[in-house]
């Protein structure tokens, strides 16, 4: 296989998800490190871009995890032939699929809430932050070990 050949690159089975799996991580975490320095910013301005950074972040993470979610689907039927879900595949698609929810869902929150410069989410989003930020490694987690990037020993 030639690894610059955009033909195997874009038609391997599993290539797709392994992509676009890093985007919604990345934004969502960085959105969520937004959000912890809007808490504790106490400039307006300041405040308001961070806001700002975080609610763009958090939506482009909950836009991405669909294709995300939609590919780790489609690598498990034509890479692994649709085998029976059990152990760590199992475990992998239940967290992905809880994180994809999270993510929706405070992506969502988001996109229906308008933040004036001033205002900070409630205690209780912040910890659904963090509830969703460690489902989302648990997630990443168990992808490794599926990937062969996490090999035990």
């Amino acid at each position: 296989m030639n690894p610059f050949d955009p033909k195997s690159a874009l038609l391997a089975k599993h290539a797709q998800h392994v992509v676009l799996v890093h985007f919604p991580i990345a934004l969502f975490l960085t959105g969520v490190a937004f959000d912890f320095a809007t808490r504790w910013t106490k400039e307006a301005t300041n405040r308001a871009a961070l806001a700002a950074a975080a609610r763009l972040n958090l939506i482009a993470a909950a836009v991405f995890v669909l294709p995300t979610l939609a590919t780790g689907i489609a690598a498990w039927r034509w890479q692994l032939e649709g085998q029976r879900l059990k152990g760590i595949l199992l475990f992998h698609l239940l967290a992905a699929s809880v994180s994809a929810f999270l993510i929706c869902f405070l992506g969502w929150i988001n996109l229906r809430r308008r933040r004036a410069p001033d205002s900070v989410f409630p205690a209780g989003y912040m910890l659904l932050e963090i509830l969703t930020s460690m489902v989302v490694a648990l997630a990443g987690h168990l992808g490794g070990f599926l990937s062969g990037v996490n090999v035990p020993g």
